[in-house]
This record gives structure tokens, sequence and C-alpha cells, in this order.
């Protein structure tokens, strides 16, 4: 057996077993699926589990976390990465190019076979003890008075919780006058770039991204060329539903099968490796905007331990009316990423979102509603 093959080999267990763990409720998640990848606990189990010339590549080779900015306050801090986004890293990334290739069917399925455990671990009533441990480990007790459901013991399921609806007062939207506006869909981090071939130079770096793979539709694509780009990434911590950007009417739903990589700035950042967007599990919504006649396309994008994609309020039908800041989705535990795209000249894109994206190599915390720029 070659060292990469007892690398994957080896990484699959612990993967397993850490999936295992979540599923013991009375432990905390902060001890297993959401302990930092820089605890001194989380190497010291890593290296259990990976042997040391894989461990010492994937130390070497990524950060524990990533750099946010905060668009009000400016300041800049880092989030650490949980160790089982970093197993995704690993997983990804692991062995020479040509064993990559031949292996990422290997990871895929494996990655496919634990979200779709995770998914129907976190459906059960049992589930329900990790809720407060969840509230406790991301410190979400002030947020829980926007929610419809404030008390925690008011849902069934830890999915349940985590795809839980927000007070439509809690998240207005900015300048709801302004029909040209465009909002941020998600409480996220956010990166915004003018045109989809800045995002490919600053940000979008693995190989294999093109609009025509990322909506699974070449004629649909031509109508973004040189167009924009909103990628929010949500972690799991976040509220994690997903609002319309702008106001028109719902034309077409494309659901595209995928995988479940991580969706990591790191993993998206990373050049010589495939491109996760494109690879992912992911759903089209094409929305004809009302100010302007104009294609949106609001790409939903699973991610490493999403259980599901859903739309919300019977949105995914055609003809559907849509406003700007009404709620469409919601995804099930898990890290995800809503990608809006915008047509050539539909958008100038907040200037400060701008140069955070491309100046600090950097993403901008973000909650629905908020201006992410208008159309002049």
């Amino acid at each position: 057996m070659s060292d990469t093959q007892a690398g994957f080999d080896a990484s699959a267990t612990a993967l397993n077993a850490l999936t295992n763990a979540a599923g013991n409720h009375p432990e905390h998640p902060q001890f297993n699926l959401h302990r930092p990848a820089d605890h001194e606990s989380a190497h010291s189990w890593l290296a259990k589990v990976i042997p040391p010339k894989a461990l010492n590549n994937l130390e070497t080779r990524f950060h524990l976390g990533n750099y946010v900015i905060d668009r009000q306050t400016g300041e800049k801090s880092f989030e650490a990465m949980s160790i089982y986004v970093r197993f995704g890293m690993h997983l990804l990334y692991y062995g020479s190019e040509q064993e990559k290739a031949l292996h990422w069917k290997e990871t895929m399925n494996l990655l496919k076979n634990q979200s779709e455990k995770m998914g129907r671990e976190y459906d059960t009533p049992e589930s329900k003890a990790h809720i407060e441990p969840f509230i406790t480990s991301f410190k979400l007790e002030d947020s829980l008075v926007e929610m419809v459901k404030p008390d925690p013991n008011d849902y069934a399921t830890f999915n349940e919780f985590f795809g839980r609806e927000i007070k439509e007062s809690a998240r207005p939207i900015v300048e709801p006058e302004n029909d040209l506006a465009s909002s941020s869909p998600a409480d996220c981090r956010l990166t915004a770039f003018q045109t989809i071939d800045l995002a490919t130079k600053y940000w979008i770096k693995g190989f294999g991204f093109s609009v025509a793979r990322l909506l699974g539709d070449e004629e649909l694509a031509q109508q973004f060329d040189g167009g924009s780009i909103v990628i929010a990434r949500l972690a799991p911590q976040d509220y994690h539903r997903w609002h319309a950007p702008v106001s028109g009417t719902v034309e077409n739903i494309k659901d595209i099968p995928g995988a479940y990589y991580t969706v990591n700035p790191q993993a998206i950042n990373e050049p010589g490796t495939l491109d996760v967007f494109c690879e992912n599990k992911r759903s089209v919504m094409t929305i004809k905007r009302s100010s302007t006649g104009s294609p949106i396309a609001v790409i939903a994008v699973g991610a490493m331990l999403v259980g599901s994609i859903k739309y919300v309020g019977g949105v995914d039908q055609p003809d559907t009316e849509i406003r700007r800041g009404q709620c469409l989705g919601a995804f099930y535990y898990g890290g995800s990423t809503v990608i809006v795209l915008y047509p050539r000249g539909e958008i100038v894109l907040d200037e400060d979102l701008v140069k955070n994206s491309m100046d600090q190599d950097c993403e901008t915390l973000m909650k629905v509603g908020w201006h992410v720029g208008a159309k002049e």
C-alpha cells in the first residue's frame, strides 16, 4: 500500500471517528467537530490518526484559520478553523498531483457518505441534546432573541435549530426604497469582485472554474459574461438561511448533484487543485430582476457535512414573486456558501467590500440586508 493510500485510509478512519463522536449527544461538540484546529489537543489528536509525514505536510502547507474584517468597526481578526474543516483540507490536497487525481473520487464518496450521515444523525430527536452545547460553543446566546423561536427547547432536533428562522424585523434591508440596490444574501463572510475575471485572479484559484460549469448551463452563463460576483460564505455558527439580494420573479431552479468538499477560503484560494464551487452539490436560482429585467443568479452551494439545501415558502416555483431581503432557503448542518452573479453593468459594488477582497485578500463580516452595491 502506498504512503498516500495509507494516509487517505487513516484520514477516512479518523473522520468517521470524529462524526461518530458527534453522534454521542451528551458530549459537548466543542470536544469533537468544533474543536479549534489551533488547539493543542486538536494537534495531538490528529497526530494519533494521520501518519507523521502526511501530518507534517498538512501543518506546513496550511494555516489554522482565516482573517476576516468586521465591516462595522474595520477591525481585522483571526477566525480559527475547526478540526473537521482541517480534515477537509487534508483530504482535498494530500499526495502528488497524479495521486490527487486518482483519489478525488474516493474523497468525494467519503465526504458524501459522512455528510449524509451527519444529516441523518442531526435529524433524530436525540440530537436535540447538542443544541445547548452548540449555543455555548459559539456564544450564540444574545442572538436567540432575533429568532422566530427564541427558546432552544422549542426545537425538536439539532437540524431544526441549525436551520432556524429569523424575525424579518431583525434583518431590515438597507435603502428599502431603492430598487437598484443589492443586499447581502446571508449573515456571512463575504468577498465581492466587480468582474468574475478578477475573482479568478484574486480569490477562486483552483482549476476548472467557469461560470458555465458553476451554473451547469452554457447559454445562461453567456448572460453573465463580464459580470460581477459576490461570494457569501456561511460558517457553522452563522444564521444558516439565505435571502434574496434583489426583488424579482423566479424564472428557474436547477439542482446540480456534486461533492461535499470544504468551502473554506484556503480551499478556494489554493492554486493547483480542483475548484470546489463547480464540484460541490448546488442549486441555481435564476431571478428576473423587477427594476431592470436583467437575470440574477443565486447559487446555493453545499459543503462538507452539509446535510441538505432546502427552499422555503414555495419560492422554488417558477413565476414566484420575491422581494429583496425575503428568505429563500436554509442549509442544514455545516458551513456553506451562496454565490450571486450579476450581468455586466448591473451593479457597482461597494468600495470597502472590493478593497477588502482584493487589497486585503480578506472576507468581510456581513449580515442579511446590508448594502452590497447598486446599479448606477
